[in-house]
């Protein structure tokens, strides 16, 4: 599996919606939604300090890595 993305999870406790997160990031829904659901193949540095400020957690709570 890889890289598990578990941003679903945190915004779920944060009581937070997509759209919310978008526009606190700046990044477009559908972006957000790519990379919520575990398909992006990449992230910005930048874009997972933003989801980390506005949800205020770090990064390990949103990405996890699982063996093969």
């Amino acid at each position: 599996m890889g890289i598990k993305v578990k941003l679903d999870i945190v915004m779920a406790r944060r009581k937070m919606s997509l759209m919310e997160l978008s526009e606190r990031v700046g990044v477009t829904p559908a972006n957000l939604s790519i990379l919520k659901t575990g398909k992006s193949r990449a992230v910005r540095f930048s874009t997972l300090e933003a989801i980390c400020h506005e949800l205020h957690c770090q990064p390990g709570e949103i990405l996890e890595y699982e063996e093969e």
